[in-house]
This record gives C-alpha cells, sequence and structure tokens, in this order.
C-alpha cells in the first residue's frame, strides 16, 4: 500500500487530473486530501467531481479545509457571502454555472463528509496548523482550519510527524522541518499542486495548467534516455549486423605469408 497526501488544489481540476494519472492509484492505494479544493481556481466543480469518481478506485481520506467551511456556510447555512467572494469563491460560483443552487446533491454529501483530521500509527494530517500540547480531538477550529504557520510549531505531543496545508510555500518548495511538513506549494498561483509519498518522501508536482514538474534529475535521465533510444534506432536502421557473413577479400588485401624458402604464397 502507498500513502500520499496532497496538498491544496483550489480549483485545479486539470492539475488534480495530470496528478491522479501520474500517481496511477491502485485498490489498496490511500490518498489524503488536506482541503481546500474550491475557490480562487477556475473549476471548483471539476475538482469535486474527481474526488468522488476517485473513491470508486481507492482509499480517499478527504479533509475540510477553511474554504470548504466558507463555501457550505454561504451555500446553506445563511452565512455572508461578503468575505467568501473576496477570497476566491466567485471563480468556484461560476463553475456552479452562476449560482450555488445548481450544486449537485452528490456535492453537497462529499462537504458533508469532510474530517476535521486524520492520524495513523506514525502520522497526522490536518488543513492548516496544530497545538503542539493538545491531543488532535481537542484542537480549536481556528487552530485546525485558519492559523496559517508564523513561527514553525514544535513537534506535537504525540511524536507524531504532521502535515499541513493552507500556508502557500514559495517557489513550489514543499517546507519539510522534519517533525512538520508543508504541502501546500501554491498550485493557483505560479507553483505546483503537491502530492507527497508519505513513506519514501517522493514527490509529483503538476502546474495549474496540468504541465508536471520535472526534478532536474529526472529531467536529465529522461533527455539521456532519450538520445539512446535515437542511437538505437538509427543502428539498427542503418548499422550493419554484428553476425554479418564476412565477404571475400580482394587481391590486394590479401595476406602475405613467408615460405621458409624465401618465396611467398598468397
Amino acid at each position: 500500500m502507498r500513502r500520499f497526501v496532497i496538498g491544496d488544489i483550489h480549483g485545479c481540476a486539470k492539475a488534480l487530473r495530470t496528478l491522479l494519472e501520474s500517481i496511477d492509484p491502485q485498490r489498496d492505494d490511500e490518498l489524503v486530501f488536506l482541503g481546500d479544493y474550491v475557490d480562487r481556481g477556475p473549476d471548483s466543480r471539476g475538482v469535486i467531481d474527481q474526488l468522488i469518481e476517485l473513491q470508486q478506485r481507492c482509499r480517499v481520506v478527504a479533509l475540510r479545509g477553511n474554504h470548504e467551511i466558507m463555501l457550505y456556510g454561504v451555500a446553506y447555512g445563511g452565512l455572508d457571502a461578503a468575505m467568501w467572494l473576496g477570497a476566491g469563491g466567485n471563480a468556484t460560483v461560476t463553475s456552479y454555472g452562476g449560482s450555488l443552487d445548481k450544486i449537485p446533491a452528490d456535492h453537497k454529501q462529499f462537504l458533508l463528509s469532510l474530517r476535521t483530521h486524520y492520524e495513523t500509527a506514525e502520522s497526522i494530517f490536518v488543513h492548516a496548523c496544530y497545538d503542539a500540547y493538545r491531543a488532535m480531538d481537542d484542537q480549536s477550529d481556528e487552530i485546525r482550519y485558519w492559523t496559517h504557520l508564523g513561527p514553525i510549531p514544535p513537534p506535537h505531543c504525540s511524536g507524531k510527524r504532521v502535515f499541513v496545508g493552507h500556508t502557500p510555500q514559495p517557489g513550489g518548495t514543499v517546507l519539510d522541518v522534519g517533525h512538520l511538513v508543508c504541502v501546500d506549494t501554491y498550485c493557483f498561483g505560479t507553483g505546483y499542486l503537491t502530492a507527497m509519498n508519505v513513506d519514501s518522501g517522493e514527490l509529483v508536482q503538476v502546474d495549474r495548467k496540468g504541465h508536471r514538474r520535472r526534478v532536474p534529475a529526472e529531467a536529465l535521465w529522461l533527455f539521456c534516455s532519450g538520445i539512446i533510444q535515437s542511437m538505437r534506432n538509427r543502428w539498427k536502421s542503418g548499422a550493419p549486423h554484428l553476425d554479418a557473413e564476412p565477404t571475400e577479400s580482394s587481391g590486394a588485401d590479401t595476406e602475405v605469408i613467408s615460405n621458409d624458402n624465401g618465396s611467398a604464397d598468397r
């Protein structure tokens, strides 16, 4: 089983599609999404469609982000829309055809099903941040959903490694300080959507247009592999076979061997 943690998507459906194609999740794999599926990017509806479909392919653990709280509050809870619209909600309304009344029933159910956090034997997953001295069940909503990383919090009292999103990392670089990892790498802006293999540390990153990021070593390997394959193709099409029969030599190339009497045989 592989376990991947995926950072904030923010309506970047093309990035998510390429990311999932690159991971190619199998039935026993687990993908943990840290929240903020909607707002800012162009296709929030498409993101949720993909996540609902993905649940039929592998184990999906979907956490709640602060943007899902705002969306649900505006759509179903009577929350004033001004703050949400100013935080990228307009893009979400557009993706639903101009009205939140067009949100499908399965999307509403998806929003209701989102988790506050997720724990395994070695790791904690939460959208925004944590109080290092409190169990995860006792965290406040302010900490879980809204608090950005300022000073890096100390290790959690459980001793588990904590994975968060919410605080965009410049340059698309994952923040990894050992006990804390932030995989929000600013996909809706100039960065990438990031998936990290929790066990191996392997990264898959895709920009908002759906293009996969190639790290320098991987790019060099692909370049060299292309050259090698090209040389093989040219050799097969134009070079003589090594096991071909030798041709008969001309007289001018016949080896001269001396006899004991000093004459020569050809």
